[in-house]
């Protein structure tokens, strides 16, 4: 199966978000009426939280919709990357659910129909960031339906909301081919969430429910104070920390400036594995500088041959690291660890050394990402 392809900000906002931007999708929060949609909509909303006094300004939460939607893409690719797009071992470990119960559904069914066509559009894997922008899977099963009856025409709707909605799926679904791959494929989610994905969903939830009210009540406590100055400086003041079951070390970002923002990241297990959330979201509000270090740094050659590419998934790595190694100096080591673990390695001791020989990158870049940090940090 084909490999996620990875472009310059593979896990940051990417070409998709230059697109949701021009098809100005604001989806969150919209409602459908039964008749917009022929097709059975399976699986409920997610449950409400625990509750904990949080940080207005960004606030944690879970979404079932966005596990599904992320779920549904790590069992149909192959997760080679050096830092791997899902949870490591999350494929493996959920196939093995799924037939310790039974479970055949339409998603496994087409798998290589479904699979196959990442060959001939290695872009479809930025469509992993879709259900960002929707609000529940219901709503969009609904888009999907309005989206595959217009064939892909914005115009075909008198609704401003349903326009934005066409658009945004007709953004990275522009072929005919890939409306027929969306349609299996939101159906196959179907199949999967009513067999089996919502039970296993609300059985993770309760089982992690201590993790989740753990990292709830350090981001409160301390963790949001310390990174509110960087968050503000970077535009990225306010938004959404989602705790999503398949992801490990690289987490899914939207970014929208000043109005809103999404972050999902790894979802601990246990109360001692409560800070990997605060890691993967370090990894994740650093991209940015990181890209701005990496081109600034780079020749025209270098990013012409993609060169400059390669250094983008270290480039957010090593500047979590750097992010933390300023606010919270005392969880650098374990957050060199966790990378580490994501890659398949360990480290006695000290892990500094076998981090920085396993995410290299060159010093001029890495001081760069550390000097837009140091600003950031300031308030300048």
């Amino acid at each position: 199966m084909h490999a996620p392809h990875r472009s310059l900000s593979s896990s940051r906002a990417i070409a998709l978000a230059s697109l949701i931007a021009a098809a100005a999708c604001t989806t969150a929060g919209s409602t459908r009426s039964s008749s917009q949609s022929v097709m059975p909509v399976s699986g409920t909303g997610s449950p409400t939280p625990p509750l904990a006094t949080q940080a207005p300004a960004w606030r944690v939460t879970t979404k079932e919709h966005v596990d599904l939607w992320l779920h549904g893409f790590a069992m149909l690719t192959s997760d080679t990357g050096h830092v791997p797009f899902f949870e490591r071992g999350y494929k493996q470990t959920l196939v093995a659910a799924k037939r310790q119960k039974n479970v055949f559904s339409q998603l496994d069914a087409n798998q290589k129909d479904l699979s196959a066509r990442f060959a001939s559009n290695p872009s479809l894997t930025n469509a992993q960031f879709l259900a960002m922008y929707f609000s529940s899977f219901p709503e969009m099963v609904n888009a999907t339906d309005l989206f595959i009856r217009s064939q892909g025409n914005p115009r075909a709707a008198s609704d401003p909301q349903i326009q934005q909605q066409i658009a945004l799926l007709a953004a990275n679904f522009p072929q005919p081919a890939d409306r027929t791959w969306l349609k299996s494929f939101v159906q196959g989610l179907q199949d999967e969430s009513s067999r089996f994905f919502h039970a296993y969903w609300l059985g993770e939830q309760q089982s992690r429910g201590a993790a989740y009210s753990a990292f709830v009540e350090a981001w409160s406590s301390k963790y949001y104070s310390k990174l509110a100055r960087f968050l503000n400086n970077t535009q990225q003041p306010r938004g959404e920390i989602v705790l999503s079951l398949p992801i490990g070390g690289e987490g899914r970002t939207i970014n929208d400036g000043k109005q809103s923002n999404m972050v999902a990241v790894t979802f601990p297990r246990t109360v001692e594995a409560a800070p990997e959330a605060l890691f993967v979201f370090a990894h994740e509000i650093v991209g940015r500088l990181a890209n701005e270090a990496i081109t600034d740094n780079t020749s025209p050659a270098e990013q012409r041959s993609g060169v400059a590419n390669e250094y983008v998934g270290n480039g957010a790595v090593r500047g979590g690291a750097l992010l933390l190694q300023r606010v919270f100096p005392e969880l650098v080591p374990d957050y060199m660890r966790f990378y580490l673990r994501t890659i398949g390695r360990t480290a006695n001791g000290d892990p500094s050394t076998a981090f920085a020989a396993a995410f290299p990158l060159p010093t001029a870049i890495l001081n760069a990402i550390n000097s837009q940090i140091g600003v950031a940090l300031g308030g300048i």
